[in-house]
């Protein structure tokens, strides 16, 4: 079995285009489901290289992960629209290929080089994604009347301009970002890392995304309390000083009520229940409570709703969009997935030795209350990075433990001396 500590360089061009491929997730080929570019890198990178494919051995929240699309799936059995569920199997079967493949991919080489590929896409996201914004805002000559009107960059959603970049939600947007924002809070050391972290606030903040600031917030806090008092003291100060140098910008030179329709939006909150949330959170739970163990069926939502509600509109909640179409059987496996996650993160000391990736869980998680993400690129991409993170350490200590075990004496003169 190859050391990936032993391999830092191979695949890393490779690896720099499978995370920018992944933040080009819209630009994809419908076929009944979207085949993105980053599935059709992968499909053709294994097609030339299938001598080298990697299967890694399984870390026990994806033992859980692979049992929970196995019952999602399985509930389709008793959907009323089986062809909804058949579309989600097929998805289900392409994104955990690519999953297979992109962790194969990620096994030859060691964090760093994937770190680096995450801070250079990050950038290359953010800044196409303003620039889309500004051509759009100017497209519209400052007049944000439309209703999920899009122009270029932007989304004019009940006269708010929202930045949806090189994706097609703003809130997905965040969503998007938050291994970025992660990645670039963790690593403020460098000019290039403080502008990616500058990049990433504007357009999380011109998204207008309720939820994802929230959570964004909540990141940052929680990267204060992990950190010492003197280096979350320049942190806050740093991060004060950007945003009131991003505000001043925006506002004074732009002149663009930046402030203005971030509060608006949070006012807008108790009057359209969250984006009309709270409605299908509601329509989520009655389903559920008709079909509480196998639930309505895989990907079956939509249609129920468009039958009982006259709307096609998801849940916009991960959590009960799986109890409402699997059931309990369904919700349970999530959970346990979700909270191996987090056991492993903390046995393996994540959040102190690879801090962003502790806090892109934490975002992805609270994210998840409020949008619908039963498979997802960027998610699978997380998965995949940290679970041949811990590979690696594991075998760095097994390979600890069989040199202990061949050379114990050498091992004691060395410790001696």
């Amino acid at each position: 079995m190859d050391n990936v500590l032993q391999k830092p360089q191979r695949y890393q061009l490779s690896i720099f285009f499978m995370i920018l491929l992944v933040t080009l997730a819209n630009y994809g080929i419908s076929l009944g489901f979207s085949l993105k570019p980053y599935m059709i890198f992968l499909l053709l990178f294994i097609f030339f290289h299938l001598s080298s494919f990697y299967f890694q051995r399984l870390q026990s929240f994806e033992v859980a992960m692979l049992l929970f699309y196995f019952t999602y799936c399985y509930s389709g059995v008793f959907a009323l629209h089986p062809d909804s569920s058949l579309r989600i199997l097929l998805g289900i079967t392409l994104y955990l290929t690519c999953y297979f493949i992109m962790k194969s991919i990620l096994s030859y080489s060691n964090i760093s080089v994937v770190e680096k590929g995450i801070a250079n896409t990050g950038i290359f996201f953010n800044t196409a994604s303003l620039i889309l914004y500004v051509l759009g805002i100017r497209s519209t000559d400052f007049q944000f009347e439309g209703e999920r009107v899009t122009v270029f960059g932007v989304l004019l959603d009940r006269s708010y301009p929202r930045l949806i970049g090189l994706l097609e939600d703003p809130n997905f947007f965040v969503f998007y970002n938050t291994l970025f924002f992660a990645y670039y809070l963790c690593h403020p050391n460098s000019w290039k890392n403080r502008v990616g972290l500058l990049l990433c606030i504007a357009a999380n903040l011109l998204t207008f995304s309720r939820g994802g600031i929230v959570a964004l917030v909540i990141m940052f806090f929680v990267y204060l309390l992990l950190n010492k008092p003197l280096k979350q003291i320049k942190i806050a100060v740093g991060t004060i000083l950007s945003l009131c140098l991003l505000i001043y910008v925006v506002t004074v030179q732009l002149k663009f009520g930046l402030l203005e329709i971030i509060n608006s939006r949070f006012e807008d909150f108790s009057n359209d229940g969250g984006s009309g949330r709270f409605e299908l959170w509601d329509r989520a739970w009655t389903f559920f409570s008709d079909n509480m163990i196998f639930g309505i069926g895989a990907f079956n939502f939509s249609d129920y709703n468009f039958f009982y509600h006259n709307d096609t509109l998801t849940v916009h909640n991960t959590f009960l969009d799986i109890l409402s179409e699997s059931g309990l059987v369904g919700i349970t496996f999530y959970l346990i997935f979700i909270y191996l996650v987090f056991i492993q993160l903390c046995k393996f000391n994540v959040h102190r030795v690879r801090q962003y990736l502790f806090l892109t869980y934490i975002g992805f998680v609270l994210q998840m209350m409020f949008l619908s993400v039963i498979i997802n690129d960027m998610f699978f991409m997380y998965i995949a990075i940290l679970s041949t993170f811990l590979n690696s350490i594991q075998q760095e200590k097994e390979r600890r433990i069989i040199r202990l075990r061949n050379n114990p004496y050498s091992n004691i003169r060395k410790q001696i001396s």
